[in-house]
């Protein structure tokens, strides 16, 4: 039993939060490069990610495991973006901060589903059993290379509304550097 839960319960509902939280993060990823605030998004997506993250922390471990280290990464910039999204509303340095936290967030899901995929897909486990081999390393590797350019392009294309401006439907683009 974890938290009330039989492990395998307790296991889907972590694997749950975690596939939403990766699903609803690419859309407002994908919204960010737009120029598009998703604000049903990236509700779902930081408060999937939070739990996600927490839930990770429940299942029995010993010593401190990389798992473990990543999702301590991820409890410290979430509630970073958390701040910038939702107290300071995107102003002035707080959009980009936002971006990237929220970025770095989605990668570090990312980057967990693809160590899982490796322990669990056969085809994959096979190519790189310790996850030490070539076909691991280069698919983390493009995962991190893709998101430095997802936060990067983000950054430069999405420009925070204040919160008294028209509907998120109107696309922001603005100047990194001056906003």
């Amino acid at each position: 039993m974890i938290w009330g839960l039989s492990t395998s319960a307790f296991t889907l509902v972590h694997v749950v939060l975690s596939v939403v939280g990766i699903l609803a993060g690419l859309v407002a990823m994908f919204g960010l490069i737009a120029g598009k605030r998703f604000d049903g998004w990236t509700l779902v997506f930081l408060a999937t990610t939070v739990a996600t993250s927490v839930t990770g922390f429940g299942f029995p471990f010993d010593p401190l495991l990389p798992s473990h280290k990543v999702g301590i990464l991820s409890l410290i910039v979430l509630p970073v973006a958390i701040a910038a999204r939702y107290a300071s509303h995107l102003a002035g340095g707080w959009r980009r901060t936002y971006v990237i936290c929220a970025a770095v967030a989605l990668y570090r899901n990312i980057f967990v589903l693809v160590v899982q995929l490796f322990q669990r897909v056969p085809a994959l486990e096979a190519l790189a059993p310790a996850q030490k081999k070539p076909p691991f390393l280069i698919a983390q590797l493009t995962v991190l290379l893709l998101f430095g350019v997802v936060a990067v392009l983000a950054t430069i294309r999405f420009c925070g509304e204040p919160a008294h401006a028209a509907p998120q439907e109107k696309t922001w683009i603005c100047d990194p550097f001056t906003a």
